[in-house]
């Protein structure tokens, strides 16, 4: 198991909802200097690109490319995880940003990711669902792919999880630093 952080933050939502958006601004809070923002797609996008000769660097980003390649990743993400549900959780857990204090795992997208941090790291774990209407995600670029939005990716943890914090994330500034205030609260340090 990786390093024993005092803080990991699991946060789930839909495509753009805001998770690294909400990530980055919990990471400024906490003080970079003791908090990681780990992407647990970041190793599955790492592994496929080297698997299927594509560019790792275009996968990241929010673009086309990143999107021609979605549906298969997804396919190819859930053979892996079929096979070792927590492969990308210790992946993504084993860099070197894994010594620090908090741990902020910005896209945790199905049952196995929550169980792996509940069960790994229970007593320092809280679990938070940002969420957006789907007029405020369309205004960021949100557009329904079947295949992708309606897959375990998306939906997983759309129901069945006890979340600790719900972050309201539809573009009323004071709603969300309220949000973002109730979770600093829940975070165990």
């Amino acid at each position: 198991m990786a390093a024993s952080p005092k803080a990991v933050v699991v946060i789930s939502g839909k495509r753009k909802s805001g998770k690294d958006y909400i990530s980055e601004q919990l990471r400024n809070k906490l003080g970079p200097d003791k908090c990681a923002v780990l992407h647990l797609s970041g190793p599955l996008k790492k592994q496929y690109a080297k698997e299927h000769d594509l560019d790792f660097e275009k996968l990241l980003d929010a673009t086309a490319y990143k999107e021609t390649y979605r549906a298969d990743m997804i396919r190819w993400g859930e053979e892996k995880r079929n096979q070792d549900p927590a492969f990308f959780c210790r992946l993504a857990t084993s860099g070197e940003d894994s010594g620090k204090d908090v741990w902020i795992i910005c896209d945790a997208r199905r049952l196995s990711d929550v169980e792996y941090f509940q069960k790994n790291y229970n007593k320092v774990t809280t679990l938070v669902r940002v969420q957006a209407d789907t007029d405020t995600r369309k205004q960021r670029g949100f557009v329904f792919t079947q295949g992708v939005d309606d897959a375990e990716s998306e939906c997983g943890l759309d129901s069945g999880v006890d979340w600790d914090v719900i972050i309201n994330n539809n573009g009323d500034q004071k709603q969300l630093e309220d949000d973002i205030h109730k979770l600093l609260e829940h975070i165990h340090l």
